[in-house]
């Protein structure tokens, strides 16, 4: 198999320890988070990505001298009141031990009076309101307002997990508006399957499958087409695929889709290492 341009997976994974269905304590959120960075994989893995409510006690766990600040994704669940989020990056900026790097936040009328100083990721959600959510951030991603889109790919209990059908046309809906966008929630392996993260069997996503079908909305290609690379199931035939990429063609996959969320970074990392599309180094040597 020949290689994979390494720029496909550079900082891809962004770490969602203490998120569903991980949920992992802060403290041990944060040892793992520093293990990752310092590991051979570290070029794959993005922030430590909190909710507004964790910044303090973070703040309380990490030295004020002597150590790289550790890198925050801020999270702000739909809903969450914005004062939260300033409050959040005050804090932060406060002690020289954390940085915000960037802040998700969820569609709302009025979302863009929310002036950060950090790029941030809008999720847009489903219903009369999409395509308004739509194109509002792609106006904003158009006037290089550091704005990105967002979608989620896993279930909630408020959320029905998306299928390949409605995966493939937010993707397309982004990719038709020259939006670069994240994704979050569900993608914890390499390849589309029927996986048990919490004790029942659920439908999830595939990180090879996604870029692939990224690689075809970049390539004008249809819904069909989209919807079948999503629910592909044969991991030899999509690996293969995208390990005959050239870094130009990986890189312009990577400026459509910026990064994902997951709680447990060992895992995709794991299976694709498996897949031989990653060096053997890059494969974890403990899970937890």
């Amino acid at each position: 198999m020949p290689a994979t341009p390494p720029e496909l997976f550079a900082t891809l994974i962004d770490d969602a320890a203490v998120f569903p269905p991980g949920r992992a304590p802060l403290p041990l959120a944060l040892t793992r988070h520093t293990r990752h960075r310092g590991a051979p994989y570290a070029a794959t893995i993005g922030p430590l990505l909190l909710p507004t409510d964790l910044i303090e006690p973070l703040t309380g766990l990490v030295p004020r001298a002597g150590v790289r600040p550790v890198r925050v994704g801020l999270i702000a669940r739909p809903g969450t009141d914005p004062a939260a989020v300033t409050a959040a990056m005050t804090l932060a900026g406060s002690h020289p031990g954390t940085e915000i790097v960037s802040v998700d936040i969820g569609w709302q009328p009025g979302w863009q009076d929310l002036s950060l100083g950090v790029p941030m990721a809008v999720e847009i959600p489903r219903g009369d309101d999409q395509q308004r959510a739509f194109d509002e951030v792609a106006a904003a991603a158009a006037r290089g307002a550091g704005v990105v889109g967002k979608f989620r790919t896993g279930p909630t209990p408020e959320w029905s997990w998306p299928d390949e059908a409605e995966l493939a046309a937010v993707i397309l809906g982004f990719v038709r508006r020259e939006t670069p966008f994240k994704l979050t929630g569900g993608l914890h392996h390499a390849i589309r399957g029927t996986y048990s993260p919490e004790g029942t069997p659920e439908e999830n996503h595939g990180v090879v499958n996604v870029l692939l079908a990224v690689d075809c909305a970049l390539h004008a290609k249809g819904a069909a087409l989209l919807r079948a690379v999503l629910a592909d199931r044969d991991s030899r035939a999509l690996s293969d695929a995208v390990s005959n990429w050239g870094a130009p063609r990986a890189a312009k996959v990577r400026r459509a889709l910026t990064s994902f969320g997951c709680c447990d970074v060992t895992d995709p990392l794991t299976e694709l290492t498996h897949l031989g599309l990653l060096p053997s180094d890059h494969r974890p040597k403990d899970a937890r």
